[in-house]
């Protein structure tokens, strides 16, 4: 068995951990979904459309999860995980079906960047690319299946998508690499890959 193939083999401790992480972004999204609640309405006060700069509360889980277990299907697993604990938590007024085929086509086209390394470069340009990819899928899963009245090329679509992808780079991209780092400087990801590729200070002080 080459070195690559076991490199992407999972672990038993890979799936606990996604699993934790599933069940933890599940936590964010079941709050999100309130909290969206009262955010929305001053957002489409300012334009209708500008509230999907936020939905990428909903889906930085891919991007995260990639990036902390860095084996294929990890954003696909947790995302699942996580859309079976926000069912749990409550999942404030969305339909199961509609919470679980989005956050499995979620996961795909979060996996989509990395998988084209083959799982071997992880850094913000690959991470940003994930979180705008996601954000594409699942702006126009919206306009198929929650916003049928809305035209692609009309003014609120044209916002909606420009939001979306807007959101995606901030949130799944560039706050999950954030996210990834400070979790992996807490030394919570020593047993992974993706905990030594981040050097904590104590380490920095101690070899200096």
């Amino acid at each position: 068995m080459s070195a690559g193939t076991i490199r992407l083999r999972w672990r038993p401790v890979d799936i606990a951990v996604g699993a934790a992480l599933g069940v933890a972004c599940g936590l964010v999204f079941w709050g999100f979904n309130y909290a969206y609640v009262f955010i929305s309405p001053f957002l489409r006060a300012v334009l209708p459309g500008v509230t999907s700069i936020v939905h990428a509360f909903w889906y930085f889980s891919g991007p995260l999860a990639v990036l902390v277990l860095r084996k294929p299907g990890a954003a696909i697993y947790v995302n699942i995980v996580g859309s079976l604990a926000e069912m749990i938590f409550g999942s404030g007024g969305f339909s199961f079906s509609f919470v679980f085929i989005s956050a499995a086509l979620q996961g795909i086209c979060s996996e989509l960047p990395f998988a084209v390394t083959r799982y071997r470069v992880f850094n913000p340009a690959i991470t940003v690319t994930a979180g705008a990819l996601t954000a594409v899928e699942y702006g126009f899963y919206l306009l198929f299946f929650q916003f049928q009245g809305v035209a692609f090329l009309s003014p609120r679509g044209i916002t909606h998508m420009i939001c979306e992808i807007l959101g995606g780079v901030l949130f799944a991209g560039i706050m999950s690499w954030a996210l990834y780092r400070a979790i992996a400087k807490t030394g919570a990801l020593e047993r992974f890959a993706s905990g030594r590729d981040v050097r904590r200070p104590d380490d920095d002080e101690n070899a200096a």
